[in-house]
C-alpha cells in the first residue's frame, strides 16, 4: 500500500511540474511577443491549473481625412495637402480591435518649418503626451488647425498601443499640441490680400491697407492690430469701435497726461476701461504713448511720452495705417468720430472725422474713444483667421464650456441674445452693483425697421415718470416687440440711476460722483427698473458706421435745461429735452441669470436663462 501511494504521489507531482513549466513557457513567449511587436497582443485565459487557452490578434483600425481612408495595423499613415494657408481638418480614427486601445497622432513634413499644426480649441478630444483611449469598436475625431501650409504635403501617422503601454513618437515625426501661435508671428507671416506688413519704421512694424486680416477678439471687444514692436514682438491694438464718448481734457490742460481720456482709459474701477478688461496683467504690457504736440501726421518727436497700460493712437500711427491707400478707405476709418492722443496746439486736440480725415477741436469737445493697448509677446492665437467674421481668438480668452456659468462673471462688451425681433442683441456694460450684470441694447431700439424716437421730457432730469422714463418702464417692458415676459423677469426691479450734470469742461466722474476722486456718490439720482447709459460709461459709443446709426439720449444732463445725447457718428451733443431722439435702454440683470450656450461674440451671443 505504501508503495502504491508513493507511486501515485510521484505521478501527480510530475503532472504538476509539467503544467507549471508549460505555463511559464507560455508567459515567456507572450512577453517576448508583446515586447517585439507593440501593436500585437496575446490574451491568456487560465481557467484552472490544468486548462488554458490563447487568443491572439492585431491592434487594428482606420484613419480618415475628408473621405480618404487608410487601414491601420498598429500604426498607419495618411497624407494631406492644404489648399489654403488657413485650414481646419477633421481626422477620424476608428478602433476595429477587440479591445480598447491607446491612440495618438503625429505629423511630418519636409516643407518649410514655419508650418503650424495643432488641435483646434473646439476639438472634442485633445490627447496628452500619453495618448487617448479609444474603446473597442469606437472612434475619435480630432479637429486640427493648420496654418501656412498651402500646397505643402503633410504626412500624419496614427499609433495604436495597449492601454497600459507607452506610445513612442515615430522617428522624424512631431507630436501635436493644442494650436497656439504668438500673435506677432502670425501677423508677420501675412495679413491677407488687402493688407501689407510695412517695415520702413525701425521702431514699429506697421500693418497697412484697406482691410487686412488683423481682427482680434479680446475681453468682449473687437480690436485691430496696428503694429508690432520689433524689439519684443509686442503688438499694438486699437478697438474697432468707439467704446465710449467723452471730452479729451479741460480747456486749460491741453495735454494727454492727466486728461479726462487718460483717466478714463486707465481707471481700474467699474466706471473705467482698464478695470473691466480681462486679466490685463497677463495680456497687456505697460505702453509708452507718444503724446507729443504736433500739427503734422508725420512721425513726431519724442518730447512727450506717457507711460500707462492703455492709451490712444497718435496721428502718425493712424495716418500710417492707410499708407499706399487713402484716409477714406484705410482700415482704421470706422466711419465714426474719435480722439487721437495728439494735441494740435495749446488750444486744440486732434480727432478723426467720420470720413476718416484728421481734424482738430477744443479739448472740451466730445468725441468717441477708441482705446489702444499693447499685447505681450507671450500672448498666443488659438483660433480664428483674422477676418471680421472670424477674428483671431487668444489663449486664455477663448472660453468654450460656459453652460451654467453665471453671466455676472463675464466681461464688458460681450454680446447677449436678449430682446426680440430686430431688437434681439444686447451687450454687457459692467457689474456696477457687484451682484448682477448691467446690459444695454447694441443699437438704439427699432420699430418696424425704423429707429424709434421720443422726446426726453419736460426738463433734462430723468425720472420713471418723464416721457422717456414712462416708455422704458411701461411699454418697453410689456410690449413683446421689445422683450418677452421671461426676459422681463430676469431684470432687477429697482436700480439707482446717477444724474450728475456734465457740462462743457467737466470730468466724466461727475456724472456719478460729487468729486473727481470718486469718493462720494452724487445725491442726484432716480430709481426705476430701466434707465439709460450715462456720460462716459462703458458702451456709450457706437458700434456701427455712422450711416447705420441713430442719435440717442443718455442719462446725464448737460444743464438743468438741456439734455445730453450721442450722435449717429459718436460725437456728443446737447439739445432741448423736447427733441425727439433714439432710445438705448439699460438695466441690471439678476445674479442668478446663467449662460446656456454661446461664446459672447456677435456671431455667437450668449443664450441666457434665469436659474431657479
Amino acid at each position: 500500500m505504501k508503495k502504491k501511494r508513493k507511486k501515485r504521489y510521484k505521478k501527480r507531482k510530475l503532472a504538476n511540474i509539467n503544467i507549471s513549466v508549460s505555463y511559464m513557457i507560455i508567459l515567456a513567449l507572450a512577453s517576448t511577443f508583446i515586447m517585439t511587436c507593440y501593436f500585437s497582443y496575446a490574451w491568456f485565459q487560465i481557467q484552472s491549473i490544468q486548462r488554458y487557452s490563447i487568443i491572439t490578434g492585431n491592434l487594428s483600425g482606420t484613419i480618415e481625412i475628408n473621405s480618404n481612408k487608410v487601414d491601420v495595423i498598429g500604426k498607419g499613415s495618411i497624407s494631406y495637402t492644404p489648399l489654403t494657408d488657413d485650414d481646419t481638418i477633421s481626422i477620424t480614427v476608428t478602433n476595429t480591435s477587440d479591445r480598447n486601445i491607446k491612440n495618438s497622432i503625429y505629423y511630418y513634413t519636409d516643407s518649410a518649418s514655419d508650418i503650424n499644426i495643432g488641435y483646434a480649441s473646439d476639438t472634442s478630444t485633445i490627447p496628452n503626451v500619453t495618448g487617448v483611449e479609444i474603446e473597442k469598436d469606437g472612434q475619435i475625431t480630432y479637429k486640427l488647425k493648420i496654418t501656412r501650409a498651402k500646397d505643402k504635403t503633410i504626412n500624419f501617422i496614427t499609433t495604436m498601443g495597449l492601454v497600459n503601454s507607452d506610445l513612442k513618437i515615430p522617428d522624424n515625426y512631431i507630436a501635436i499640441d493644442e494650436y497656439a501661435i504668438p500673435v506677432a508671428t502670425q501677423l508677420l507671416y501675412g495679413v491677407g490680400d488687402y493688407g501689407t506688413i510695412d517695415k520702413t519704421d525701425s521702431e514699429q512694424t506697421f500693418i497697412t491697407g484697406t482691410d487686412p486680416n488683423n481682427y482680434i477678439w479680446y475681453s468682449g471687444k473687437l480690436w485691430r492690430a496696428v503694429s508690432i514692436d520689433p524689439n519684443d514682438n509686442s503688438v499694438k491694438l486699437v478697438t474697432q469701435w468707439n467704446i465710449t464718448t467723452t471730452q479729451y481734457s479741460t480747456a486749460t490742460l491741453n495735454t494727454y497726461k492727466n486728461s479726462y481720456t487718460e483717466q478714463w482709459l486707465n481707471d481700474t474701477s467699474t466706471d473705467g476701461f482698464l478695470g473691466n478688461l480681462r486679466d490685463s496683467d497677463n495680456f497687456i504690457k505697460e505702453g509708452n504713448w507718444n503724446a507729443t504736440m504736433t500739427t503734422e501726421t508725420t512721425k513726431p518727436e519724442t518730447t512727450t511720452i506717457v507711460s500707462s497700460k492703455v492709451g490712444l493712437l497718435n496721428n502718425y500711427e493712424y495716418a500710417t495705417s492707410y499708407k499706399n491707400a487713402t484716409f477714406e478707405n484705410g482700415y482704421l476709418n470706422n466711419g465714426l468720430m474719435f480722439w487721437t492722443i495728439t494735441p494740435y496746439d495749446s488750444m486744440s486736440a486732434s480727432y478723426i472725422n467720420y470720413n476718416g480725415e484728421y481734424k482738430t477741436d477744443s479739448p472740451t469737445g466730445t468725441y468717441g474713444v477708441r482705446p489702444a493697448i499693447n499685447l505681450k509677446s507671450t500672448v498666443s492665437i488659438v483660433d480664428g483667421n483674422g477676418t471680421m467674421d472670424n477674428p483671431y481668438r487668444l489663449k486664455g480668452d477663448n472660453d468654450k464650456q460656459l453652460a451654467s456659468v453665471k453671466l455676472s462673471t463675464r466681461y464688458s462688451g460681450e454680446y447677449i441674445s436678449f430682446g426680440t425681433g430686430e431688437n434681439n442683441l444686447y451687450r454687457i456694460v459692467s457689474h456696477e452693483n457687484k451682484i448682477g450684470t448691467k446690459i444695454t441694447s447694441t443699437s438704439p431700439l427699432k420699430l418696424n425697421n425704423s429707429y424709434k424716437s421720443l422726446g426726453f421730457g419736460s426738463n433734462s432730469i430723468f425720472s420713471s415718470s418723464n416721457i422717456i422714463g414712462t416708455f422704458l418702464n411701461n411699454d418697453y417692458l410689456t410690449n413683446e416687440t421689445y422683450l418677452t415676459s421671461e426676459q422681463v423677469n430676469m431684470i432687477e426691479d429697482d436700480t439707482t440711476w446717477y444724474l450728475g450734470i456734465i457740462g462743457r469742461n467737466t470730468n466724466y466722474k461727475l456724472a456719478k460722483y460729487t468729486n473727481t476722486s470718486a469718493t462720494t456718490l452724487t445725491s442726484s439720482v432716480a430709481n426705476s427698473k430701466i434707465g439709460l447709459l450715462r456720460y462716459g460709461e462703458l458702451m456709450t459709443g457706437q458700434f456701427e458706421t455712422s450711416d447705420s446709426n441713430n442719435d440717442y439720449w443718455i442719462l446725464s444732463p448737460y444743464s438743468t435745461s438741456k439734455s445730453r445725447s450721442i450722435t449717429y457718428n459718436s460725437s456728443g451733443d446737447n439739445c432741448s429735452p423736447g427733441t425727439s431722439l433714439g432710445i438705448k435702454p439699460i438695466m441690471n440683470l439678476k445674479e442668478n441669470v446663467v449662460i446656456t450656450s454661446g461664446d459672447g461674440s456677435r456671431n455667437n451671443p450668449f443664450q441666457i436663462k434665469l436659474e431657479d
